[in-house]
């Protein structure tokens, strides 16, 4: 994902900060569009991939989906795109079920929440909301949901309500 520098200097998407980051692919709806094919070709270079482009292809898809269909989308997606890159799916690396099921239920529900006109919107709204925040899913579980090989493979639902702040 291309960025421009901010005064915050930050450009990696995965940091707090990284919603103040403007993408290219949050540009324009043509960009939008240049970056979700090039990921769904398994074009999309590694590098790219960051928490902040994972939230705006959910965004993307939420757009014209529901969560569940937002999740088999991402899901697939994740997949091929970790496959084309060469990055293995193995018990500690790669795909993990509940942290794409989670962030995909997240997302839709902030898609349906706003009164976006168009996808790009949307998916500018999303990335400013969570991009820098991958950490989140720590409000919803009290253990490290990360490293647990359990939920990489296969859904775990949260274990406590989110924090209040």
């Amino acid at each position: 994902m291309d960025t421009h520098s901010t005064a915050t200097g930050n450009t990696d998407s995965s940091k707090p900060g990284a919603s103040r980051e403007t993408f290219a692919l949050l540009e324009s709806e043509s960009e939008l569009q240049r970056f979700v094919e090039a990921w769904k070709a398994g074009r999309l270079p590694k590098a790219e991939w960051t928490h902040a482009a994972h939230v705006a292809m959910a965004a993307y898809f939420a757009f014209d989906h529901a969560a569940d269909a937002t999740f088999a989308i991402m899901k697939a997606g994740i997949l091929y795109h970790n496959t084309s890159v060469g990055t293995p799916n193995t018990e500690d690396n790669g795909y993990h079920e509940t942290l794409t099921r989670f962030w995909a239920g997240e997302i839709a529900a902030f898609i349906r929440s706003g009164r976006f006109t168009y996808r790009l919107q949307g998916v500018r709204a999303a990335v400013a909301a969570f991009g820098g925040d991958r950490d989140r899913f720590r409000e919803f579980y009290s253990f490290d949901v990360v490293r647990d090989r359990r939920a990489r493979r296969e859904w775990v639902a949260p274990d406590r309500e989110p924090v209040k702040k």
